[in-house]
């Protein structure tokens, strides 16, 4: 089912979300950016500083004050003793923008989405916290990405944030410090251009794709009568993800997907090899060896398949002119196990 993205009220609220002052980072400029999603909060004044008193006559209160309580609208991550995750089965703990999505981001894309099955809002509030905001809590709260890393990527949300708060030295041209709270605003705009990109890609061409490869796996054997062959009708569809979770749904775990067929921009048949889940290059089952590298007539000649148009030399995909010759070719591939 295809979903389209509502436009909000402008409408402003007369409520007001504080948070601290001084230096800020992506987790409460993502969190403020949220809040203000809500028709309770839409375009709410923040108010940013850390005096007890000023922060107690605030409506609702984030990365700041030492206190999660939800009862209360307070949400902070400092405090000695703080666990919170979210879900059991992670090591990330929440930081200020994960505690607001986890209240309220289900809220967050009913608003934006309102037809939305219940299915449909779990999974899409559960991918784009792995999407989104998991990397956020992580940076925030102090989380490894890996025990070595070859290179580091200057360009994720959270440097962009960080790279908005004024230099040491940065003066404007009158010679005046820069205005700390206004670059707040931006970064927060900046937060919320990221998740809505992500929760649109989410919506409304994950899900859509999700329903897709689901079929599609029903109605495997219509293709092979192996049941380890999938054809697609459409070219660009993202479906490795999508393909492992429906195996688990429907209980494949014996009888594996093994190649994925579908046309490319250029009208070409693919027929691509499945990963192994969580290898980026490790196949359940290549194609043949003696095809690798090889393309047009002399791969026509070696595989005994007309249409033939290349094999990649790591055997992960090959070409066909035609969708039967695709077919054939993973067919053939499955006879070489």
């Amino acid at each position: 089912m295809a979903h389209k993205r509502a436009k909000l009220d402008p409408g402003p609220s007369l409520k007001m979300i504080g948070t601290h002052s001084g230096t800020f980072q992506a987790d409460e400029a993502m969190g403020v950016w949220m809040l203000r999603q809500l028709s309770e909060y839409r375009n709410a004044k923040v108010i940013r500083s850390r005096d007890p008193e000023v922060l107690k006559s605030l409506d609702i209160v984030l990365d700041v004050g030492g206190v999660y309580d939800h009862s209360i609208l307070r949400y902070d991550h400092h405090q000695r003793g703080y666990e919170e995750y979210f879900s059991e089965a992670r090591c990330t703990k929440l930081s200020a923008s994960g505690l607001i999505y986890r209240h309220y981001g289900k809220d967050i894309l009913k608003t934006y989405y309102q037809d939305l099955a219940e299915e449909e809002l779990e999974w899409a509030y559960s991918k784009i916290y792995d999407s989104l905001l998991e990397a956020l809590d992580a940076i925030d709260t102090g989380v490894e990405p890996a025990e070595a890393l070859a290179y580091k990527d200057g360009t994720g949300l959270s440097q962009r944030v960080s790279r908005l708060n004024p230099r040491w030295n940065e003066k404007t041209d009158d010679g005046c410090e820069p205005n700390i709270d206004e670059r707040f605003e931006e970064a927060s705009d900046l937060c919320g251009k990221d998740f809505i990109s992500v929760m649109t890609k989410v919506v409304e061409s994950d899900l859509p794709a999700r329903e897709v490869v689901e079929k599609a796996v029903l109605n495997r054997f219509n293709v092979d009568t192996s049941g380890e062959i999938l054809s697609f009708n459409e070219g660009g569809l993202p479906w490795k993800g999508h393909l492992y979770d429906m195996e688990k749904k429907h209980k494949l775990e014996q009888k594996e997907i093994k190649f994925v067929l579908y046309p490319d921009q250029s009208g070409m048949w693919r027929v691509q090899a499945v990963t192994v889940e969580g290898k980026a290059f490790e196949n359940r089952l290549s194609l043949p060896e003696k095809w690798r590298g090889v393309r047009d007539e002399d791969l026509t000649n070696i595989a005994g398949i007309s249409g033939c148009r290349f094999c990649h030399a790591a055997g992960f995909i090959g070409g066909n002119d035609t969708f039967e010759g695709a077919l054939e070719m993973a067919k053939v591939s499955l006879g070489n196990k």
